[in-house]
């Protein structure tokens, strides 16, 4: 039998990767490059907003009577977020937004898959739903990596070096420690030991019809999933938590 807090942890770590990026997605609502565009990455967002919704809901049953989704989602620090630090950075320009959406993908539908195979019903069931959305993201992210690789000089020069600026966050996706080992030996979580060679896959295609290349630089910054961020956490919160905090206790 699993601590209860194991499960919690990992369902945060799962749902603020999702909150975190949608409110990210959310601050390009009216800055797309075309109107298709505009309501394509709304759709987006809402999406992760309503995977994000599904699990803090789950995980604010094992926070205690007065928690909810609202409290984990507008109360909680900084520090308290176990987020990926990928998810957390700025939008920057279109291929900078589409490099990161693109890792994202590639990493949350073979994520999403394992996850369906849980023991937990609750778990499974909401990973079932999120997968079909994954999938999805992850034509749309795909096709426009390609796009723009293989356009103009432009486009292929400012997608490579979203794809620069994006890889080095990557390995923070994959971060696991005695959490999840935790909950896999109580039979509660799959095993996600092809989830990084399906993604390395996944990304090395798109990259290739893309004529594009990662980054020989081997650094990577890991830490969101203990709650060791970037410092753009820090400016985002604020502006996602303020109309909840300035308005504490009130309710539609």
């Amino acid at each position: 039998m699993a601590d209860p807090h194991e499960l919690y942890t990992f369902l945060l770590r799962v749902g603020d990767d999702n909150l975190i990026l949608a409110q990210r997605l959310g601050e390009l609502v009216s800055w797309m490059p075309e109107l298709e565009e505009d309501i394509a990455v709304a759709n987006v967002a809402l999406d992760h907003l309503g995977q994000a919704r599904n699990v803090l809901t789950y995980a604010a049953r094992m926070a205690g009577p007065d928690a909810s989704e609202d409290t984990l989602a507008m109360e909680r620090s900084e520090r308290e977020f176990l987020n990926a630090v990928l998810v957390e950075q700025p939008n920057g320009d279109f291929g900078q937004t589409m490099a990161r959406q693109l890792f994202v993908d590639a990493y949350q539908v073979p994520f999403y898959e394992a996850l369906a195979t849980s023991s937990d019903d609750t778990v499974a069931g909401i990973a079932a739903k999120a997968v079909k959305e994954a999938r999805y993201h992850l034509a749309r992210s795909s096709n426009w990596v390609v796009v723009l690789g293989d356009g103009t000089d432009e486009s292929h020069q400012r997608m490579q070096a979203g794809i620069d600026a994006m890889w080095r966050y990557t390995a923070d996706l994959f971060f696991t420690d005695e959490t999840e080992e935790a909950l896999q030996q109580a039979g509660i979580l799959p095993s996600f030991d092809n989830i990084r060679g399906t993604f390395d896959d996944t990304v090395s295609s798109v990259l290739a019809r893309g004529l594009l290349a990662l980054p020989e630089d081997p650094y990577q910054r890991i830490g969101g999933r203990t709650g060791f961020h970037t410092e753009h956490l820090g400016h985002l919160l604020p502006d996602m938590q303020a109309l909840h905090r300035a308005n504490a206790g009130a309710s539609w």
